[in-house]
């Protein structure tokens, strides 16, 4: 007989209170997992709307670049690689703004001008050596494009370390960087004849390069800032892997990109035969160009004058004699920012299925630019300044990419890459000479002005002067 149990005692205060608790802290602890679940899936949700709007960009681009029959012939792929490569220049220019490429404003012009003869440093290799250097490589430009890129990423991760440790190396190896960033320019200027696709023109295709170029530059500038909050060598290094992919994707390229073995000279005399001495071999080079390279090549360096004359003398103006009411750094920025919209809109024509004939387009341009000039040297404002730094912006892009739409069509491909190189070379002095009026007119509005003005126009009677003469000479041949 079992003998039955005493009712349980009713809970007393002090258990029915735990046990309250411990019912609320099991619903606290459902409610925070059912939101961590929440959250995670709202997180998964952002990642894949993120992902799938990087996806479509991506998209976008790739058939932005193997549009018109670009990527059958493998000008897409080349398009692909100069966006990359732009990321890389970007990413190693946002690290070294503060240290070797800085504009020193705040020092005495012949500090200034010792600047400025700094940026001829890598063009002195350029002409007499890595020109050349590009004709004559045996092995195909796919590999001198691979290797500029390669040595772009060895020396950025040099350049890590050297920005933090302020190391003697910083200056050679960024003087490294820009020669191989150059010589980079110079081989894919050369390589484009080969890829270029029946339905568009040298203009179009160059256009597509510099398009693609502004793409990789903001996102190459965007990751590099980020990166740059750890530290400058963050962004030497984000510029490392970039540039490693690139030099992946410059070997894969398509085999027809390889050029053909052998070299002369720009007037054909072979290499190793150049008895005459420099200012003589520069001039029988000039007369050795066709015609039209040869006058689009002085209009260009008219919108090379104007760039470096603006670019140093409204820095010096507006830090001595800003204008009335207006911030200098501000009207300062106002040009720059019109100078890159002048930029992004002579690729923007240039990149016209349709498009006249590159002498038509860099002759209207060269006017429209040279009529600014006189305006802003008669009406001096900030409205006048901002219209300069637009005409110049597109005069500077449009007339490069007529020139080199000339040099791919009219110069031979074994010659090629050393006219790129010499008129790189050209360019880059007439930029130079621009930058040494700025510094040396007084720093008064007018007189500025109209000697720039007058210097555009003597490029510009010089082009029409050679295309005179070249036609009379081929009057006489014929």
């Amino acid at each position: 007989m079992s003998v039955p149990r005493p009712p349980a005692p009713e809970p007393g205060p002090r258990r029915a209170r735990s046990r309250r608790l411990v019912d609320s802290a099991r619903r606290v602890g459902r409610g925070g997992a059912t939101s961590v679940r929440a959250v995670g899936r709202g997180g998964a949700a952002s990642a894949r709307v993120v992902g799938r709007g990087g996806r479509m960009a991506g998209d976008r681009f790739r058939r932005f670049a193997a549009a018109d029959g670009a990527g059958d012939t493998g000008l897409a792929r080349l398009t692909e690689l100069h966006a990359v490569n732009t990321a890389g220049d970007a990413a190693v220019t946002v690290a070294l703004a503060g240290t070797v490429f800085a504009m020193p404003t705040g020092e005495a012009r012949g500090q200034v001008a010792l600047f400025l003869v700094l940026t001829m440093a890598p063009f002195v290799l350029l002409a007499p050596l890595v020109g050349p250097l590009l004709d004559r490589f045996r092995h195909g430009r796919r590999w001198a494009l691979g290797t500029t890129l390669a040595v772009r990423g060895f020396l950025a991760w040099v350049l890590a370390s050297a920005v933090v440790d302020d190391s003697v190396w910083l200056f050679p190896a960024a003087l490294g960087c820009l020669v191989a960033s150059r010589s980079y320019t110079v081989a894919r200027a050369a390589a484009v004849p080969r890829l270029l696709p029946a339905g568009i023109g040298f203009v179009s295709a160059n256009s597509r390069l510099n398009l693609a170029g502004i793409v990789g530059m903001v996102i190459g500038g965007g990751l590099a800032g980020a990166a740059s909050r750890i530290g400058p060598d963050w962004s030497l290094r984000v510029a490392f892997v970039v540039f490693v992919v690139a030099t992946v994707m410059s070997i894969r390229l398509p085999a027809r990109v390889d050029s053909p073995l052998g070299e002369v000279d720009v007037d054909g005399t072979p290499a190793g035969h150049e008895p005459l001495d420099e200012p003589q071999r520069g001039m029988r080079r000039l007369r050795a160009l066709p015609v039209p390279v040869r006058y689009v090549l002085w209009l260009t360096t008219g919108s090379r004058l104007l760039s470096g004359f603006l670019t140093l003398f409204l820095t010096f103006l507006m830090r001595e004699h800003p204008l009335p009411g207006w911030s200098g750094p501000l009207v300062l920025g106002l040009v720059v920012a019109a100078a890159g919209v002048g930029n992004a809109l002579g690729s923007l024509v240039g990149n016209r299925r349709e498009t006249p004939a590159p002498e038509a387009m860099a002759t209207v341009i060269a006017v429209v630019a040279l009529a600014v000039s006189v305006v802003t040297a008669l009406l001096y404002s900030v409205w006048a300044l901002v219209l300069l730094g637009l005409a110049a912006g597109v005069y500077a892009q449009l007339a490069k990419l007529c020139l080199d739409a000339l040099v791919q069509r009219d110069v031979a491909d074994v010659v090629r890459a050393r006219v790129f190189s010499w008129s790189e070379t050209i360019l880059q002095a007439f930029w130079v000479l621009g930058g040494a009026v700025g510094i040396l007119v007084p720093l008064r509005p007018a007189p500025g002005f109209w000697a720039v003005t007058a210097l555009v126009l003597v490029t510009g009677a010089l082009a029409v002067r050679s295309r005179r003469v070249g036609a009379g000479a081929s009057a006489r041949v014929a």
